[in-house]
C-alpha cells in the first residue's frame, strides 16, 4: 500500500516509521529544515533504549496531491484549516484519508472533504526529540472508524495496516471512539499543563485527585455522558498506564508551542454553552492555558 503521512511532529515520525516496514511510505513536512535533515540522515525511532533507523522518502507538505492510497493526517487540530483546501482539491473518491486529530473539533471541518474519510485515536506515547528522532514511550493501539457510510471495507483496511509490534483496532461508532479519548485528553491535558506534573501524579497526589473529581463532574454533565463511571475508570487507567510521561499538552506550555487547548476544553464548553450549564472548573483551566499561550506571543 502506498501510504502518505502529513505531519512532522511526535505522530507523524512515529507512523512514519512502523508502516515503513510493510508500506511505500511518502512524509509530507512543513520544515524545509526538517525535510533536509530526514533526507540527509534519516529517520531514528528509540525504544526500550534501542535505537533504530530507516530512511524513507520526504516531501514538502505543499507537494501533497493525494496519489496514495491511503493519506494520514498527523498535524495539531489547529494547523488544519490550512490544510482543508488542498485536502478537497486533491482528495478522491478512490483515496482514503485518516485523520488523527486529538478532541472533537474538527469534525465538523470533514463534512466538505472528498473521498474516504476515516478518524482514529492513538494511545500510543510518542516523544519528538528533534525533527529526525522520536521516543516511542508508550505501547498502545491506534483506534479507527469510518467518519460516513464508505465503499470501503474498514476491515481490509485494518487488515493492510495491522502489525503485532503496531496494532489497529477498528471501532464501529466513531462519536463514542473519539468521545471516549476526548473525555482523558480533557481531564488529564489542561491539569498537567497548569499543575507541571506527570499524569500520574493527578491520581497518586490525593490533592490533585480531588481536582481530578472535579473536573470529571464538569465534564460528565457538559457532555451527558452515559456510563460516567466507565468515562471515569478509563481516565484513572490512562493515568496510571502513562504515569511517568508528561502530556502532550504540558510539553507543548513546556516549549513554547500553542496547544490543543480549543479542540479539546474549548468543544467542551461549547456543549455546556449549548445546553446552558454553568462550568467554573473547566472555564478555569482553559483560561489559564489561554493565558499561558498568551505569554508566549508577547
Amino acid at each position: 500500500m502506498k501510504i502518505g503521512i502529513i505531519g512532522g511532529g511526535s505522530l507523524g515520525l512515529l507512523f512514519a516509521y512502523y508502516l515503513h516496514i510493510h508500506h511505500s511510505v511518502c512524509l509530507y513536512v512543513r520544515s524545509k529544515e526538517q525535510a533536509e535533515q530526514l533526507q540527509e540522515k534519516g529517520l531514528f525511532l528509540e525504544r526500550d533504549g534501542e535505537v533504530k533507523q530507516i530512511w524513507l522518502e520526504v516531501k514538502s507538505v505543499s507537494e501533497w496531491r493525494g496519489e496514495e492510497d491511503l493519506t494520514i493526517i498527523a498535524v495539531k487540530q489547529y494547523h488544519l484549516p490550512d490544510l482543508m483546501e488542498q485536502l478537497n482539491e486533491y482528495s478522491s473518491s478512490d483515496k482514503i484519508l485518516l485523520f488523527l486529530q486529538n478532541g472533537m473539533g474538527h469534525i465538523k471541518m470533514l463534512n466538505k472533504l472528498n473521498g474516504e474519510i476515516f478518524v482514529g485515536t492513538v494511545e500510543h506515547g510518542a516523544l519528538k526529540k528533534n525533527s529526525n528522532r522520536v521516543i516511542h514511550t508508550g505501547i498502545g493501539l491506534t483506534k479507527l472508524a469510518p467518519f460516513r457510510h464508505s465503499i470501503v471495507q474498514p476491515q481490509n483496511l485494518l487488515l493492510h495496516l495491522h502489525d503485532e509490534g503496531f496494532p489497529f483496532l477498528l471501532e464501529e461508532d466513531y462519536e463514542k471512539m473519539l468521545l471516549k479519548k476526548l473525555v482523558v485528553n480533557a481531564v488529564i491535558n489542561p491539569l498537567t499543563a497548569i499543575l507541571q506534573v506527570e499524569n500520574g501524579e493527578l491520581i497518586h497526589n490525593p490533592h490533585f485527585f480531588q481536582m481530578v473529581k472535579m473536573m470529571f463532574a464538569e465534564i460528565e454533565t457538559s457532555l451527558c455522558l452515559q456510563d460516567g463511571a466507565d468515562y471515569f475508570q478509563n481516565v484513572m487507567a490512562v493515568c496510571e498506564k502513562t504515569a511517568h510521561n508528561q502530556s502532550s499538552m504540558l510539553r507543548d506550555i513546556v516549549e513554547n508551542r500553542p496547544t490543543e487547548i480549543d479542540a479539546i476544553l474549548g468543544f467542551v464548553l461549547e456543549k455546556a454553552a449549548e445546553r446552558k450549564i454553568n462550568t467554573p472548573i473547566i472555564n478555569s483551566f482553559y483560561q489559564a492555558v489561554k493565558g499561558k499561550e498568551f505569554r508566549m506571543e508577547e
